[in-house]
């Protein structure tokens, strides 16, 4: 570091009284602090990198790792928000309490005359959709394998209840319900499969009005919803655009519900969905135990017309429901802020335990400063010697150790910084099919807060070391 001289703020000239720690002084020693811990740092290059080292690292890790995981919390909105959005109750089957557990085997499950039931004594519903499902259906055409499905009656409620839109032909019309016409309407998924992708054969192909198998029964298309895809399906669409065809390694399905889990877009693209009467006619009526058809419903999902009411709209589905079932509680009422409180809690024990390996990098960050500021101190002993000796007082010797301790941390921050930059961009180099890292202010913010206060804290130990140095004792070290 360079020699103090008379312009230095810790001196006053001979025969003034020191300049009291106040006003406009205070700010002219910290001023010419800042630019002194900058002359430290340019005067000492490579031991200044490697005591700003541990900060860089701490400060680019915490960016970096609250940038993933803000992605993380995009996607799996984003996925929840195509599932229907947060007004959206799913009517489900449940065990029954202990107290009626002897009238377990005369619960009548979830049926249409819960629908019924629900549209006369639930005013609050501004939507009521029943779903029956069938799994791993099989679906084929001419000159084509067939392949498991996913298949649904559903009433045309449901573009409204997981907001659909029908991008070709129609949906299903009131004629089709009444009388169990053998019609469906297809996504992009099932054309893809059955018909080829546009990537395959070089153009959109349209099948309305096409014949397809399903189970072995034929259906005719008479509708097409739009293609949807999230973020991370988009990416991968891209990428393999970039990497021309390729030989497929195993099934289609396995890169969607098998391969990815959960994931809401590819469910939507690839649900065949057909008339709710001509689902219980064709695939349900045989069914069944004891030769008694089963008209029970897999599914039945709700809105509220005033999500304010939400409560009240609850409570209703559960009185009339309770009539229904004739006191059995076999069915749990799911709303989608249950998913979006497990949304929250994961993001919140990621954001937890990356904050805790970033902190731990500052604090190492932080022990090398001070190793760096006392050695620093023992160098300088004469120096601040002869400061205290012609004026300067203890404060403003603590003042300046204190404000070059800062400076180093807040180098060190606004390099982690560029470097959070960086390593965002290489996280999305070898992962480009990833959601997206999003820097955010706030994690940016917090980092270089969290490095300041690394730097203060540092700097204290050194800080009171030097101030309390005895003027006569400190000129006669050598």
């Amino acid at each position: 570091m360079p020699p103090l001289t008379t312009t230095s703020p810790l001196i006053t000239p001979v025969g003034q009284p020191a300049v009291p720690p106040g006003g406009l002084s205070v700010a002219r020693v910290m001023v010419n602090s800042v630019v002194i811990g900058l002359k430290e740092i340019w005067a000492h290059k490579f031991r200044s990198l490697l005591t700003m080292l541990g900060i860089v690292l701490g400060v680019s890790s915490l960016v970096a790792m609250a940038a993933i995981v803000k992605g993380m919390e995009n996607g799996m909105k984003e996925s929840l928000i195509a599932m229907g959005g947060l007004d959206k109750v799913r009517i489900v089957d449940d065990e029954v309490p202990i107290s009626q557990e002897h009238l377990k085997d005369e619960a009548p499950g979830k049926t249409i005359a819960d629908v019924y039931a629900l549209k006369r004594g639930a005013p609050l519903l501004g939507l009521i959709s029943p779903e029956m499902e069938l799994t791993r259906v099989m679906l084929s055409k001419a000159g084509k394998t067939t392949r498991p499905a996913e298949l649904c009656g559903v009433l045309p409620a449901v573009l409204d209840m997981n907001l659909y839109k029908v991008e070709h032909g129609r949906f299903f019309s009131d004629l089709d319900q009444e009388y169990a016409h053998s019609v469906c309407v297809i996504g992009t998924g099932i054309r893809d499969e059955l018909f080829g992708s546009p990537e395959e054969t070089g153009q959109e192909i349209i099948p309305i009005g096409q014949i397809i198998n399903i189970n072995r029964q034929p259906f005719t298309i008479v509708g097409m919803f739009q293609h949807y895809e999230s973020e991370m399906s988009k990416k991968l669409r891209e990428l393999a655009k970039k990497k021309g065809p390729e030989k497929q390694t195993g099934p289609k399905r396995m890169r969607g519900w098998r391969g990815r889990g959960w994931d809401a877009f590819w469910r939507k693209n690839n649900t065949v969905y057909i008339p709710l009467n001509t689902m219980w006619v064709k695939f349900r009526s045989a069914s069944g135990t004891n030769g008694v058809p089963d008209a029970r419903l897999s599914d039945i999902d709700i809105k509220v017309k005033n999500f304010d009411q939400m409560e009240q709209a609850l409570q209703q589905t559960r009185n009339v429901l309770m009539i229904t079932h004739r006191g059995i509680q076999d069915f749990a009422l799911r709303t989608q802020e249950d998913r979006l409180e497990d949304i929250n809690k994961r993001i919140r024990n990621a954001r937890i335990s990356g904050g805790i390996i970033a902190g731990l990098s500052l604090l190492v960050g932080g022990i090398g400063i001070m190793n760096i500021m006392l050695a620093s101190i023992n160098e300088r002993i004469r120096e601040i010697g002869t400061c205290k000796a012609i004026g300067a007082n203890n404060e403003m010797v603590f003042l300046q150790i204190l404000v070059e301790s800062l400076v180093v941390a807040l180098a060190g921050a606004f390099a982690g910084l560029l470097a959070s930059y960086g390593l965002v961009q290489f996280l999305v180099f070898m992962s480009p099919t990833q959601n997206s890292p999003v820097i955010t202010w706030e994690a940016m913010a917090l980092a270089v807060a969290f490095s300041a206060a690394v730097g203060v804290l540092a700097g204290i130990v050194p800080a009171f070391k030097a101030a309390r140095l005895d003027p006569i004792e400190a000129l006669r070290y050598e």
